[in-house]
């Protein structure tokens, strides 16, 4: 591991042959040769990885606070065939080494809020799987061509490094310089100005060159290149917790990943400020419901349909916790293809591609792309200023006339260079035209290695056309992604998100707005947070008539006892009033009834007796 105390880095590794013997020294005493990074240039706010681009700040809708979330990045190492020999064949020793390289990454990224999880390892012990030379260009090529078409589909990941190098902490350093550059970070140099707190420990990680002692720090440049990479779209996967049963390693309480048998975890006793999470054991202190996640607050869950994460751009989509768990749901954003920035661009990878954009950012306000003809010519040449790329072998390519506007990008307007870097020169082209004049076609070159890609080529995703998109530098049919076909299955309330589900406006249900609801989707959760106004409406009228019936029971029932009193009271005063009277006639004829009553009795009596 690497020990850092005060302005001294030391290195403590086993030592060859001993299972029990350690080697203890200064990191400067490291013999190693140093190493520079062939992208040479200064490149502002791009990122050239061709997976991870990017749309204008004209195109964001709601600006997300990047800096606060934290990101992942789900890291696959492939050892080559060399280096499983250099290591004696020894498969766990090739393990253990690239398990401590993730390990030194991870360390140096959690001072940015990213933490690097080593999902996957790949060894190639028999034999390379793709073709590993000297020449950078075509290494590079083949890996990504494997990577795409084996390891993707076996391992979902976000980033694959080859390991080829010797020493674990120098591998992990170049690791995290090349991971920067993914991120969109630009070489550390004199012109920039930038604040590196490790200059006397061997510099800030994006130093164009390594020496000893190893960097283990990042400069405030690269802080400020991230997050303007952040911001503009760079990454949306990064904000999607990886699977922790997928990672690699021990297990451990206090990594900072809640594996089986943890209900949280918040780092290292000394460094948890996490007051729901019990560091010692990774378990929730009492009551405490949550201690993680964009939808947990003060230890407990958010409700359903409460914002967890804002749309970036116009392209992406928001996210809404689901009342059910801490975490936000995965990052989700519009289907490659879908209508943006006013119908003049298509929706690829969650960003807005146009022409008009990418001029901007390689000349600055007032530019604008250049009229079809400009194109058309200068990318025929299939020489470093006009092409369509680079084939397998390096060399470049001819545009055909249709795949023109995928080539390099021709601008007019703007600055008078490109504001992209130093190492960026302009590239101009006069075209003459048949009824007189000329038309002035700017183009840009950037000086960098050969297996860097050109920042100067039309983005993927951009639109060449009505209906079509630049895919794998040709000008395609927008109907090769689907975008139609899906939409059309959410019934005009809805637009169809990257996992091919529908996003329903705020009154429509998932899956297929079709039916009255919350909104959202079934990735990112409700829109609106589940209101009780229909139960309670109905509980009211409900609690209403049983009133009203048992108000109208009361009523008829007083009514019926009113009667009633009423009509046992006139009877009684009936009763009262016929009772014997001391006159003569009244006093005869009663009796007169008496005793006939009474001669009747007593003959029924007689009779019985008899």
């Amino acid at each position: 591991g690497l020990i850092t105390l005060e302005n001294r880095a030391y290195v403590l590794e086993p030592q060859a042959n001993s299972t029990s013997r350690h080697l203890f020294y200064k990191a400067e005493h490291m013999t190693l040769a140093s190493g520079s990074c062939s992208q040479n240039y200064n490149l502002s706010g791009i990122s050239l990885n061709d997976t991870l681009q990017y749309s204008e700040d004209y195109l964001q809708r709601h600006k997300r606070d990047t800096s606060k979330m934290t990101k992942y990045v789900e890291l696959v190492i492939v050892a080559d065939n060399r280096e499983f020999q250099r290591q004696g064949k020894d498969v766990d020793k090739v393990k253990h080494r690239l398990l401590e390289m993730a390990n030194y990454v991870d360390k140096f990224f959690r001072q940015l809020n990213i933490r690097v999880a080593l999902v996957g390892i790949e060894i190639w012990s028999d034999a390379d799987k793709c073709s590993i030379t000297q020449d950078p260009f075509t290494s590079l090529h083949e890996f990504l061509d494997w990577r795409k078409l084996t390891l993707l589909p076996q391992k979902a990941h976000d980033n694959a490094q080859l390991d080829h190098s010797e020493n674990p902490l120098g591998a992990a350093v170049t690791l995290a310089h090349e991971i920067g550059h993914n991120f969109g970070m630009n070489h550390d140099t004199l012109e920039r100005g930038c604040n590196c707190k490790g200059f006397d420990k061997g510099g800030c990680i994006m130093t164009p060159s390594t020496a000893y002692p190893f960097p283990t720090v990042f400069s405030s440049c690269s802080k400020k290149d991230l997050d303007s990479s952040l911001e503009k779209g760079v990454g949306m996967c990064l904000y999607n917790m990886p699977e922790v049963t997928e990672s690699f390693g021990e297990q451990k309480c206090g990594n900072g990943y809640v594996e089986e048998g943890e209900q949280c975890d918040c780092g290292e006793p000394e460094e948890c400020t996490n007051p729901c999470c019990n560091a010692s054991t990774c378990q929730l202190v009492p009551e405490a419901v949550c201690a993680h996640g964009l939808c947990c607050e003060d230890c407990k869950l958010k409700p359903g349909g409460t914002p967890c994460r804002d749309s970036n751009n116009f392209c992406d989509l928001p996210e809404f916790c689901t009342g059910n768990s801490a975490h936000c749901p995965p990052n989700v954003y519009l289907h490659d293809g879908h209508p943006c920035y006013t119908l003049d661009g298509y929706c690829y990878s969650g960003m807005c591609q146009t022409h008009e954009q990418q001029c901007v950012t390689l000349w600055g306000q007032g530019a604008k792309p250049a009229p079809g003809i400009c194109f058309e010519r200068v990318n025929s040449a299939g020489d470093p200023y006009g092409n369509c790329g680079k084939d397998s072998s390096g060399s470049f390519m001819k545009c055909e006339s249709r795949d023109a506007k995928c080539g390099k990008i021709q601008c007019q307007g703007g600055a008078s260079r490109p504001v992209i870097g130093t190492n960026a020169v302009s590239i101009e082209t006069n075209i003459p035209l048949q009824e007189g004049g000329k038309i002035l076609c700017r183009g840009t070159h950037v000086y960098l290695g050969d297996d860097m890609p050109d920042p100067g080529l039309v983005l993927t995703g951009t639109k060449c056309g009505h209906g079509k998109i630049c895919l794998n530098r040709q000008c395609q049919n927008i109907s090769i992604l689907g975008v139609h076909q899906c939409s059309s299955k959410c019934h005009g309330h809805g637009v169809c998100n990257n996992k091919k589900n529908c996003h329903c406006e705020a009154e429509w249900a998932p899956p297929y707005c079709d039916k009255r609801g919350y909104g959202g989707s079934v990735d990112s959760g409700p829109m609106r947070v589940p209101d009780n106004r229909g139960l309670i409406a109905a509980i009211l009228v409900t609690i209403t008539c049983v009133a009203a019936a048992a108000f109208t029971i009361y009523l008829k029932r007083r009514t019926l006892f009113r009667w009633l009193y009423t009509n046992k009271k006139t009877t009684i005063e009936k009763l009262r009033s016929a009772r014997p009277t001391r006159t003569g006639s009244s006093n005869e004829a009663n009796q007169d009834c008496s005793t006939t009553v009474n001669k009747d009795l007593l003959s029924k009596t007689s009779q019985r007796q008899e």
